[in-house]
């Protein structure tokens, strides 16, 4: 049994890791490492040739012993001498982990492709958290599966997991990046082990890694953990990585996915190589969900029968008369009842004690007026609640506002200070802030506020709550220049916002999407992401606000479907599917507006996706530049911009907006390729050159 390699500088790893040993590359070095010579028993580790160990024996022994020794080698030679068999290209391509680091990347393959994991399902898990552990939505796992979003997996049942498999940053082995949160008691050796369940290695995962020490992990740290995977070179839809479990033989694992049992052979080598706990390639040769191997497909008809009820004992005598039993059992009756009545008057006791108590703190933190205590938990207009209580846990964080400093920054709350909505322009002591007024509990909004803290995002200075009125503010920092939208729409300040301002700002709002998506935990997902919530500053530097309709969390699902019309993303408005990517979805409309300077949706209901399908989209990609700089903003039209970046932020815009939201890229690839986009103006003279302005790029 290995023994498990821990942080905090406990045990060294070891060197007879299970793992270490069956990839070891002394136990590749000859071609038949299992067949090994006989050895006389008087040979010792000092002899240096079968001679040495022979001229101990007598001589009839060492003459057998020759001729054992001449006969092996002759086999031996045979065997060597004889054709390897063929090997199909991506044999040659893609061949199996040679160590611990993976499968090596090929020249011959293109990357990155989709390919799936068999991973089974643990006692208690649902669907939300595999595709947490492997940072793939509920949605897209239910879809390789053919089950429903709300299925619940029996222990043990095989799901196929969809990656995004690549060889990320010229890495020599290929492998899909799944980030994990370290929790207390984990190890790279047991992340990769228990709950991966030998998708990868640990010492991948070192590699991946090299900024983190595994004996000095920390709880709450980030780690990418590489999941083993390799794209295709023949003709297989993808191929499935898959780890080899104890009684596994190459003709079952074969029948298991319906292939021949050959084209194992091809992609992973001779089975008397496989051990266990081997990850293999096993391909797939037709699409799922439309098709699915039996040891998936098995899933759809597990047996879901209650247990039977045990069979009567004829000898057990049936119901009586007898007056005593009937007796005792209203006796015990009648003491748990009673027993259950005392229970419930205490906990109601005590639960008043402590309501009264955190009704006299609230009243003492959110008074509505000077020396008049507020209501406690709740009242207000129109029956609104408000959980004051739950605001103490931010008190030493935010400024805690009175509403009549509020009312006097802003006149009353007059028209005249309104921004825009129900956010005014506020001044407080000589400091400028925004108001935002709510008729709502903003505590979910607190709480997800609390956890961020980025250039790119609103900063929230603090808050006040009037109970009497049912009133609910948040104070925000004051950006200048107001909404993206309104300077769009604003010809003037339009012009004044050149291609190399719009690109900045599309960089900025990635940067502040790759922050809530990739650095909180749970992740936030924004939900309204558009140009109106999109602030630009005295710099023009580009701010995300309003989370209001912010959720924590990467799977969830919901019925109550908000937002706006032009940027809401096909899998939440059929499923009410939430996740991050649906946040990409609303960021490509936006850099649709960037470039076109027009609505989302126009007064006609006119999306602006469905013409930049029709103008901009479709067609040969070598004349992407022309039809985008006939498409984009009038404004920019007037200026020099370099028609390779436009096309580039095209293409990105055209990712982000792909159906189906597997195919979508996540931030950090956004914000990677925009940073490529911005290159195009450090040789570009002014005049009109071609460009490459491809950038495609790919989903993660």
């Amino acid at each position: 049994m290995p023994r498990n390699p821990t942080n905090a500088g406990s045990r060294p790893y070891p060197v007879d890791d299970l793992h270490a040993l069956r990839r070891s590359p002394q136990h590749h070095r000859l071609p038949f490492p299992h067949m090994s010579l006989p050895t006389p028993p008087s040979c010792h580790s000092g002899a240096t040739s079968p001679t040495s160990c022979v001229s101990f024996q007598s001589g009839p022994m060492r003459q057998r012993t020759l001729l054992l020794h001449r006969a092996a080698l002759a086999t031996l030679l045979c065997l060597c001498a004889l054709p390897a068999p063929a090997r199909s290209q991506s044999a040659s391509a893609n061949p199996a982990p040679a160590s611990v680091q993976g499968f090596n990347c090929s020249a011959n393959t293109t990357y990155p492709c989709q390919a799936y994991a068999l991973y089974r399902a643990g006692f208690g898990a649902d669907l939300s958290a595999v595709g947490d552990l492997f940072g793939v939505s509920r949605f897209m796992l239910a879809h390789a599966n053919n089950l429903s979003t709300s299925s619940a997996p029996a222990s043990g049942q095989p799901l196929l997991v969809p990656l995004q498999c690549g060889c990320p940053s010229g890495s020599p082995n290929a492998y899909a990046p799944t980030q994990y949160q370290i929790s207390s008691g984990d190890t790279f050796w047991i992340v990769s082990v228990t709950k991966l369940q030998n998708l990868t290695q640990y010492q991948a995962v070192e590699r991946v890694n090299p900024t983190l020490v595994p004996t000095k992990l920390e709880v709450g740290d980030m780690v990418t953990f590489p999941i083993f995977c390799q794209c295709p070179a023949d003709n297989a839809t993808a191929l499935v990585t898959y780890v080899m479990q104890q009684g596994d033989t190459y003709a079952s694992v074969a029948a298991d996915f319906a292939v021949d049992a050959r084209s194992l052979v091809a992609l992973n080598g001779p089975e008397g190589g496989t051990k266990v706990l081997s990850e293999i390639l096993v391909p797939l040769r037709r699409q799922v969900p439309q098709w699915l191997p039996p040891i998936v497909a098995r899933n759809d008809v597990l047996p879901v029968t209650p247990p039977s009820p045990p069979p009567s004992d004829p000898a057990t005598p049936g119901p009586t008369d007898d007056r005593s039993g009937v007796v005792t059992g209203l006796a015990v009756g009648l003491g748990v009842v009673g027993g259950l009545c005392l229970l419930q008057l205490l906990l109601l006791a005590c639960l008043w004690r402590r309501l009264k108590a955190s009704g006299r703190r609230g009243e003492a933190i959110v008074s509505g007026d000077a020396g008049r205590p507020a209501k406690s938990a709740s009242g207000g207009v129109g029956g609104e609640k408000f959980l004051v209580t739950d605001i103490s846990d931010w008190l030493d964080k935010y400024r805690v506002f009175k509403v009549e400093e509020l009312e006097r920054g802003t006149a009353g709350f007059d028209d005249a200070h309104l921004i825009q909505g129900s956010v005014f322009k506020a001044n407080i002591g000589g400091e400028v802030f925004a108001v935002k007024k709510m008729k709502w509990d903003a505590c979910e909004e607190l709480k997800i506020l609390q956890k961020v803290n980025h250039s790119n995002l609103v900063k929230l200075e603090g808050f006040c709550i009037n109970s009497p009125t049912g009133d609910c503010y948040l104070v925000y920092e004051y950006v200048e220049n107001g909404s993206l939208d309104l300077c769009l729409r604003d010809r003037a300040r339009a012009r004044r916002l050149d291609w190399r301002a719009r690109l900045h700002v599309a960089l900025d709002l990635a940067h502040g999407l790759q922050y809530i998506h990739e650095h909180t935990w749970p992740r936030v997902v924004h939900k309204d992401i558009k140009s109106s919530n999109v602030l630009l500053d005295a710099g023009m530097h580009a701010k995300i606000a309003n989370f209001g309709l912010a959720k924590t969390g990467h799977n969830a699902v919901t019925t109550h479907i908000v937002g706006t019309q032009g940027y809401i993303a096909p899998e939440y408005l059929v499923d009410g599917l939430v996740t991050t990517k649906m946040d990409v979805f609303a960021y490509g409309v936006v850099l649709l507006e960037l470039v076109s300077g027009r609505e989302a949706a126009g007064d006609g209901g006119e999306l602006l996706l469905a013409d930049a399908e029709e103008r901009v989209f479709r067609g040969r990609e070598e004349r992407m530049e022309a039809r985008a700089a006939a498409w984009m903003d009038p404004a920019l039209a007037e200026q020099s911009c370099p028609p390779g970046s436009v096309a580039a932020v095209m293409s990105v815009a055209r990712a982000c907006l792909q159906r189906d939201p597997s195919k979508r890229p996540s931030m950090v690839d956004v914000a990677y390729t925009l940073s490529r986009a911005d290159e195009y103006f450090a040789d570009y003279s002014g005049e009109s050159v071609s460009v490459d302005g491809s950038g495609e790029i790919a989903a993660r």
